[in-house]
């Protein structure tokens, strides 16, 4: 399997310590720091997860360096602050490689969280590029209609009105939604749920390529996102993992 995957990337920091007492300059807790952690995040935890899968990808993403830094609790888990480092995205070039790249690929994924790497012109144009399976997983809330669109709660409810008829609505521990079915979620211990859409939308698009259906795809995937979450920070499938599944 091949599969072109295209989105927004970041570099996420997690700076872990003991938060024991709060300082007497202000209401805020005194990070004891004990450790770091520095990964690459946003697209390339989708591109980590489906190379687990054994996918071949090629990827495009931004140059530019979004940074996310995370202050954690290291006994609770608990997040105490998040400073983000936002600078002006490069939209895709306007001179894509589309003939270049035709015919080269079993699916297009699309990890969208909306930094200005994609811009929604962009996003239709590539959906109607692309001949095959499309798997969305966007920020947006006007989105092509003629592709798997997964989204979250709060997503679906600030989504533009539109014939969504491949929509996917992910639920946290309620499971998937597709086509008025449910599809129920594995019942796991919640450590950590930053990641797991990206893992969800790895494996859902693993499981279309090899059953099928996207209807025997949504099982493996929730089962994905159950492994992510039940690990502490964002977590990639490891190939024991995906043997399991």
């Amino acid at each position: 399997m091949k599969v072109l995957l295209i989105g927004d990337s970041c570099e996420d920091r997690y700076f872990y310590g003991n938060a024991k007492k709060l300082s007497p300059e202000a209401p805020a807790p005194i990070l004891e720091y004990t450790r770091a952690i520095t990964t690459k995040g946003m697209v390339w935890n989708v591109f980590s997860n489906l190379n687990s899968f054994g996918i071949k990808i090629d990827i495009f993403t931004n140059e530019e360096k979004i940074i996310k830094t995370r202050f954690i609790d290291e006994k609770s888990n608990q997040q105490i602050l998040r400073v983000d480092a936002d600078p002006e995205i490069k939209p895709m070039e306007d001179k894509f490689p589309y003939y270049v790249l035709e015919g080269k690929y079993d699916a297009l994924v699309i990890s969208d969280y909306n930094k200005g790497y994609i811009t929604e012109k962009k996003l239709f144009e590539l959906v109607d590029w692309f001949d095959g399976p499309v798997f969305i997983d966007s920020k947006k809330t006007n989105l092509p209609p003629d592709a798997y669109i997964k989204i979250n709660e709060l997503e679906y409810e600030r989504m533009s009105s539109g014939n969504y008829e491949n929509l996917i609505v992910t639920r946290g521990s309620k499971g998937a939604e597709y086509k008025g079915e449910t599809y129920e979620a594995e019942k796991v211990k919640v450590f950590d749920v930053a990641g797991a859409g990206d893992t969800f939308l790895a494996a859902l698009t693993y499981g279309y390529l090899k059953y099928g259906t996207i209807e025997e795809a949504i099982p493996l995937a929730n089962k994905a996102a159950a492994v992510a979450v039940s690990h502490r920070g964002t977590y990639t499938l490891t190939k024991e993992d995906v043997q399991k599944l």
